[in-house]
């Protein structure tokens, strides 16, 4: 009997996370530290700007690529924030940086076609590049501080490369790729056709002086690309929000897929968005950082060896000591200390755990709590 399904979409699995996350909640995990979703709500300048499109009936359908005055302002962000000189008409208004990123696989894969992923990393790359005909190439950098090399990236390298995928600070270690690092891809692929994609969702929230990124290199500018997402800087995950930045020609390609996807995005959120550009999430970041600093410290004294996270809001202790699989660890705090973590086998690492400090102080003190008794047991 034929199958009724596109054969790719059988093969493409739910989130690791996400199934994690609901099977802790049915062994009765009430100490949760798993998604990465702001405790704060969405400030209400930026809320009430939403509200005031709505009263004024900015309910119709918007442009595609998104309001003109949103892009543009984005243009200005990315100026004054990253020093990234774009164009309105490089700019795509996008349902988040999910939709950003699956717009760009789509835009650029043919069959066969590979994507340099540094691991540890997001899941929702491999299933999304898989799904689309394209092929995964990993790097792994648990071994060099969650870092390139040159010869790793050397290895990486082959005709078929399409792009590599830079996430910085990553999801789900925190760090920050070095300078050095940057500068190792810049010189591998200054000279080849291959694009370089952004993932710019936690780029905000860096408890350091901020440094530049692959965006420094104005020579490459034609092939890099931007996903951002509102979700985390301005705690607006339930929004789904965000944009693309790319030249010309791929953003007039993205738009297509774009708008057989979603259409446009709805147009009362945009001139929230707008605001969003303007609010000064730096007391944010500071409580981030205090949160890192109490969690950092408290691992450490556990005897965890971990690298202590720049920038984002997750730490990835390494538990290769205790020669036991992530998702076992996990699945044990579940059961019987009631604490929620996901295993580093969703993102790849499974020496690893991630935990989640986008909560308040109190669950991060239990949850540390528990865990160092948990620990002492193994």
């Amino acid at each position: 009997m034929k199958s009724l399904y596109n054969k790719k979409i059988l093969q493409v699995q739910t989130s690791k996370i996400r199934q994690f996350n609901d099977y802790t909640k049915s062994v009765g995990a009430d100490v949760i530290l798993t998604l990465g979703e702001p405790d704060f709500f969405t400030p209400e300048a930026i809320t009430d700007e939403a509200i005031k499109a709505l009263k004024e009936h900015q309910t119709k359908y918007g442009p595609t690529s998104g309001f003109a005055d949103l892009r543009q302002k984005i243009c200005e962000f990315e100026k004054k924030y990253n020093n990234f000189e774009c164009v309105p008409d490089e700019v795509l208004i996008t349902h988040g940086s999910t939709e950003a990123l699956c717009s760009a696989f789509f835009t650029m894969l043919n069959p066969g076609d590979e994507i340099i992923v540094p691991i540890p990393a997001y899941p929702m790359y491999r299933q999304m590049i898989e799904f689309m005909g394209g092929k995964v190439i990993t790097m792994d950098t648990s071994h060099t501080n969650f870092q390139i090399t040159k010869p790793m990236l050397a290895k990486a390298l082959s005709s078929k490369t399409k792009a590599i995928i830079l996430t910085s600070p990553n999801n789900p270690t925190g760090a920050i790729l070095s300078d050095e690092s940057y500068e190792v891809i810049y010189q591998a692929l200054k000279d080849k056709e291959i694009f370089i994609i952004s993932d710019d969702v936690y780029n905000q929230i860096v408890y350091s002086k901020r440094k530049l990124g692959i965006i420094k290199y104005p020579d490459l500018k034609d092939r890099i690309i931007v996903c951002q997402s509102y979700s985390k800087s301005y705690a607006m995950p339930g929004w789904r929000c965000g944009y693309m930045l790319a030249n010309k020609e791929f953003i007039k390609h993205a738009t297509k897929i774009h708008q057989y996807m979603i259409v446009a995005l709805n147009t009362f959120i945009q001139p929230a968005m707008i605001k969003a550009l303007e609010y000064d999430s730096s007391e944010m970041v500071k409580i981030y950082q205090e949160r890192r600093d109490y969690i950092y410290d408290r691992l450490v004294k556990m005897g965890l060896e971990v690298d202590k996270p720049e920038g984002a809001f997750y730490i990835f202790p390494s538990i290769k000591k205790f020669n036991i699989s992530s998702f076992e660890f996990c699945k044990r705090l579940a059961l019987e200390y009631k604490v929620a973590i996901i295993p580093g086998d969703c993102f790849e690492a499974d020496d690893h755990v991630r935990i989640s400090y986008c909560v308040d102080f109190e669950t991060i003190k239990v949850a540390c709590d528990r865990l160092e008794k948990f620990i002492k047991t193994l």
